[in-house]
């Protein structure tokens, strides 16, 4: 259950900052980052990182240690990666992808890596939750 509370936290989060980034800036395009996209995206990939940190602790000695490690420094690699995006000829178009692309990453980073584990460790989320 932690996986997916934390998929339906972080699609959240990440539809307020597709919002918040488009009402700003004014991007328009939706092909590739789009609310459907979010939804899905988000949640299936935090299902599976939540049954992840899972199998980490039961197979790997200091296991959770071993998944914050990995999955911080692989949402920094994709950081990395989504600052080199060119999705259009029109650079202005590319840089307000990238930086719609680059929130949605950070903050699923930040959810796989560091709220996967507090919720799994959280006692009051196992009570009131779970």
């Amino acid at each position: 259950f932690t996986g997916l509370f934390a998929g339906l936290a972080t699609t959240l989060c990440c539809l307020v900052y597709d919002f918040i980034y488009r009402y700003n800036t004014g991007f328009t395009l939706s092909a590739i980052i789009n609310v459907a996209s979010i939804i899905f995206a988000c949640n299936v990939i935090l299902v599976v990182c939540g049954m992840l940190y899972q199998v980490f602790r039961k197979t790997i000695k200091g296991g959770g240690v071993v998944f914050i490690v990995l999955f911080t420094v692989l949402s920094l690699f994709l950081l990395w990666k989504a600052a080199g995006v060119q999705r259009s000829p029109i650079e202005s178009v590319s840089v307000q992808f990238r930086g719609l692309l680059m929130g949605v990453t950070a903050i699923t980073g930040a959810s796989i890596s560091f709220l996967v584990p507090y919720l799994y460790h959280s006692k009051k989320f196992a009570e009131h939750v779970i």
